[in-house]
């Protein structure tokens, strides 16, 4: 076979890639590698993300690596600090030196003939043409260069300024400025209690609520196992505290939906006090976990919402005026800024024109291979976590599943590999069932199918992952290496 310029191409050097990076390194030793990344830093959300509050919305001893414990004693961590760890992480494993910033790769064609990748790169306006055998694709979920923002009714005329979070201008300076958040999901329950240190006052517009859970910043279990076990123990016993219960609660949402909502609703009345409207503010008309909850540290919204700093309104925007919003219901809210947190635009293989000897390849035509793989695409692996858990739990399964591949490869000596569909079954699901989030409606004709069986059914559940991608063996009947068949690309979906 050909000779290529390096063996694995990473995208991305965020989360997902750097942890790749490090399980390659250390599973994968014989394999050269690079990391090609857009922007010219690392940390991916971490260090795009640069909005007042910026925080996880999962705890950090599942959002962490399995192999570099967490140590700092926040559970619920900063941007600054999450960013932090990642690149702690690169610079340990000696991955900072093999990442290619400022790059964008834009195509990657699959070559049969040759079984290797093409891949043409951007470089700050410069093309280059490198190959790979293995492409592994790592850079999220969302676009990082176009937001998701609707138009509003006469947004032209409002005179202060309109902001995405995602786009922060670095020199924003809202002191004892009047701010409306538009949104309702993690990123409009974050900004509002960091903004009220400065702002005269921040108010929340929201079309419909969402479920807002409160949980310690510290975990108090966690810091005392930190002082009587090594810090690997206590991180690993911690970690799986946590999936536990995460994986336990979540299953209550989908058998006990109404007693989980009631539970969920019964401690905001706890936060707010009988007075205030939790039916109207924070009532959502889904069920608990058909779209993510929003997590709060230390009550901090609830804080400022009691404060009187902030408050929250359910109505619907009919258009926008010079000095704020005017709402269907007659209310005007006053505003000098207004931030648009109304979403992600959801881009599922990272943004590039992939195809199989000039054949696009059109992922809404294909099917999910253990959450990992796509159906007669060879030599192609993408991360993307759960969307009821820690993003970091599935990219770590994938980065080990990935290794295992390519370990078995070299041990048979095959260049390679895809999972092999030979018809596209009459009835299939969405990618992610259940979970109506916009975003994910928005892209849903962009994402893969599954199916009901196996290995094509998509898990949202880690411990199922584990059997999936640790432990079952790599030669299951539809994994087909090096030379069985020649890749085509079935894009006949089911109607």
């Amino acid at each position: 076979m050909t000779q290529t310029d390096t063996d694995v191409i990473i995208i991305g050097a965020g989360l997902s890639g750097i942890g790749a990076a490090v399980h390659l390194t250390r599973e994968c030793p014989d394999r050269t590698f690079r990391i090609i990344e857009a922007r010219d830093a690392i940390g991916g959300t971490w260090d795009l993300f640069r909005y007042p509050g910026i925080r996880s919305d999962s705890d950090m001893y599942t959002l962490g690596y399995n192999f570099k414990p967490w140590t700092d004693a926040k559970a619920i961590a900063d941007g600054p600090n999450i960013r932090k760890y990642v690149r702690e992480t690169a610079d340990e494993n000696g991955i900072t030196d093999k990442i290619q910033f400022n790059t964008k790769v834009v195509a990657a064609d699959w070559s049969s003939a040759d079984h290797l990748w093409n891949v043409t790169l951007d470089h700050g306006g410069t093309t280059e043409l490198t190959t790979c055998r293995f492409l592994f694709l790592c850079g999220g979920y969302y676009s990082y260069d176009k937001p998701f923002r609707p138009d509003f009714p006469n947004e032209a005329d409002f005179k202060g300024e309109i902001i995405h979070p995602q786009l922060w201008p670095k020199d924003l300076d809202y002191t004892g400025k009047k701010v409306v958040i538009i949104g309702s999901g993690a990123t409009a329950v974050t900004l509002v209690p960091a903004m009220t240190d400065k702002a005269a006052h921040v108010t929340m517009l929201q079309r419909s609520p969402s479920y807002v859970v409160s949980r310690p910043a510290v975990d108090k279990f966690a810091t005392f196992l930190r002082k009587i076990l090594p810090e690997s123990w206590a991180y690993n016993v911690i970690r799986w505290r946590n999936v536990t219960m995460g994986q336990f609660f979540y299953n209550q949402t989908q058998t006990k939906p109404e007693k989980v909502r009631e539970q969920l609703l019964g401690m905001v009345r706890k936060e707010l006090g009988p007075d205030y409207d939790v039916e109207k503010h924070f009532t959502p008309t889904y069920k608990p976990w058909e779209q993510r909850l929003c997590l709060v540290p230390d009550s901090d919204l609830f804080e400022a919402l009691k404060s009187g700093k902030a408050d929250v309104v359910t109505d619907h925007i009919e258009s926008f005026t010079t000095d704020g919003i005017r709402l269907k219901s007659g209310e005007t809210l006053e505003a000098d800024i207004i931030i648009s947190a109304t979403g992600l635009n959801l881009q599922y293989m990272n943004g590039i024109e992939a195809s199989i000897d000039g054949q696009p390849i059109h992922a809404g035509e294909l099917l999910n291979y253990k959450g990992v793989m796509l159906s007669n695409v060879p030599n192609m692996a993408l991360t993307f976590g759960y969307t009821n858990a820690s993003w970091t739990l599935k990219a770590d399964l994938t980065s080990e599943y990935v290794c295992r591949v390519l370990n078995h490869m070299t041990e048979t000596g095959t260049t390679s590999v895809m999972p092999y569909l030979d018809h596209f079954p009459a009835e299939t699901d969405p990618f992610v069932v259940g979970f109506s989030s916009g975003y994910f409606a928005r892209a849903i004709d962009s994402l893969p199918r599954q199916h009901k069986e196996k290995p094509w059914k998509l898990n949202m559940n880690y411990r199922e992952d584990m059997k999936n991608l640790r432990k079952a063996p790599i030669e299951d009947g539809v994994l087909t290496f090096s030379g069985d068949r020649e890749p085509t690309v079935i894009l006949q979906a089911a109607e």
